[in-house]
């Protein structure tokens, strides 16, 4: 199990990009949170196995159909914090 915090920057609100990753991750078993962020970026917390936070980690390179992904911030976590699902938190 892994836990990794990521920050999306780059066209990411207002184009679906919170719903599309909560489906994603809904698809790849993980667990764990995103929401927008004041500055205009989206910031997520993953929690699952290594393979498919990878995977994941790769599909926010690209995000939602109508986003335009300029760089992630990708910060491994010792500490896991455990989730029981993944939501959109406000």
């Amino acid at each position: 199990m892994r836990t990794t915090h990521v920050i999306v920057e780059g066209l990411v609100q207002g184009v679906s990009f919170r719903e599309s990753t909560r489906r994603q991750a809904f698809i790849l078993g993980l667990t764990g949170w995103v929401r927008n962020r004041r500055d205009g970026s989206v910031e997520a917390m993953l929690s699952g196995p290594p393979d498919k936070i990878d995977h994941m980690l790769q599909w926010l390179r690209q995000g939602s159909p109508r986003a335009m992904v300029d760089e992630l911030h990708i910060r491994e976590l010792v500490d896991e914090e455990h989730f029981t699902a993944f939501e959109i938190r406000f």
